[in-house]
């Protein structure tokens, strides 16, 4: 039975204050990567009272719920994970207060990306009052350790528990526009050697730190080398050295090791190989030698307990414009909303890049909030986001069936 468009906006509408309390209270839980479990529990509560079905945690401490019985499975995603507060000084309301006022709900998390997962609550509440019983299992999957390491989640739950998902949505924040890929990341870390002596004859031996600095220019350099992708959607590839370490016996000795930390962000067409292939050129041109170039592993536990381990790479991925679950978004919006959404891309990452750059699954992105308040103070995000997300996740299902 398809659901009609009038009363999902209907719904969302009676539940704005219900869609923003929540959000609300999942701020005032703090939870940063790999100490999610109180969240958790407060997140399960509210999906089991929202009526979602089949709760459960899998073995990272991922949160999953289902309404409706269809055959295909269609995914909402949001990591309920948040980076820290920074400086508190810089905060005009407290970070974890949840505050709800002038159309605005205050804290971290808000934007980056609770307000996701409080519409996702919503939507799944609006699809059991209008008794959805269409063609997908509508899943809402509350996901961790996002933060540290985008999509390790969902390759855990796609390769060990064997999680099956025809498409997926993000719910991180696109201020209400539709998204269908971003760049991919890395980080890499360079390893240089020197020779120390004594600081008074620095000609007996080999500067780590002024290889370090000529690595650090290299990388600059390359940086305005790396091209845009072929159709110029996604836009060019970027390097940048985050960090320099150098170090050796005293601090009257010529430093004998040095450690440079990258960040990559990879457009379409470039992968790991290619990028740690570029950086090995560009310091061996630089005149650097004694270096190691290498990507480095994500190892900590889940608050579960579990360790899973993964390299610090995050493919590229985009579909195209014309696929039909991007098609059925710019139907689900345009029935709600009598107009054509925006059609865009992040400029940050998500855990689409497990989903659809390593699983190759249909991904697209719709969520509450602005991608600039992301990891930055007094983060907000709107009521009426909310609302209008709420009834999107809850339009897209019927939007599909239409399209079959």
């Amino acid at each position: 039975m398809s659901i009609d468009s009038k009363d999902i906006l209907k719904k969302a509408a009676a539940y704005r204050d219900y869609t923003a309390e929540n959000l609300g209270k999942i701020i005032r839980v703090p939870a940063f990567s790999c100490t999610e479990k109180e969240r958790i529990e407060l997140l399960k509560k509210l999906c089991a009272e929202a009526g979602m079905e089949d709760l459960r945690v899998d073995g990272l401490g991922s949160l999953l719920g289902r309404v409706g019985k269809g055959k295909k499975n269609l995914v909402f995603d949001a990591h309920i994970d948040t980076v820290g507060v920074g400086d508190p000084a810089q905060w005009t309301t407290p970070p974890h207060s949840g505050l709800v006022k002038d159309g605005l709900v205050y804290g971290r998390g808000a934007s980056d990306q609770l307000g996701g997962a409080a519409s996702m609550i919503t939507a799944a509440r609006i699809l059991k009052d209008l008794k959805y019983d269409g063609d997908y299992s509508v899943w809402f999957a509350f996901t961790v350790i996002e933060e540290d390491c985008d999509g390790l989640c969902w390759k855990y739950l796609i390769e060990e528990e064997k999680f099956k998902l025809d498409f997926a949505v993000s719910t991180e924040p696109t201020s209400c526009r539709l998204y269908r890929g971003h760049r991919g990341r890395m980080e890499i870390q360079i390893d240089i050697k020197g020779i120390s002596c004594h600081g008074s004859a620095p000609e007996r031996g080999e500067s780590a730190a002024y290889k370090a600095a000529r690595a650090a220019l290299a990388l600059e350099k390359l940086n305005t080398e790396l091209k845009p992708d072929d159709d110029g959607f996604l836009g060019k590839g970027t390097i940048v050295v985050s960090q320099i370490k150098v170090q050796g016996p005293s601090q009257c000795a010529v430093p004998d090791q040095a450690m440079l930390y990258c960040d990559r962000r990879l457009t379409w067409g470039e992968d790991d190989k290619i990028a740690i292939a570029q950086v090995e050129k560009a310091l061996a041109g630089a005149g650097v030698d004694k270096f190691t170039v290498k990507m480095p592993e994500y190892s900590q536990p889940a608050y579960t307990g579990k360790v899973y381990p993964q390299e610090l790479y995050f493919p590229t991925w985009k579909i195209p414009a014309d696929h039909a679950l991007v098609r059925s978004g710019e139907d689900a919006y345009s029935s709600l909303y009598g107009a054509a959404p925006t059609v865009d891309k992040w400029t940050f990452s998500t855990n689409g890049v497990a989903i659809c750059g390593r699983h190759k699954i249909p991904c697209i992105g719709f969520g509450p909030g602005d991608e600039k308040s992301a990891h930055a103070p007094n983060e907000t995000t709107r009521v009426d986001d909310l609302e209008k997300c709420a009834a999107f996740y809850a339009a897209l299902p019927t939007a599909l069936e239409n399209r079959a």
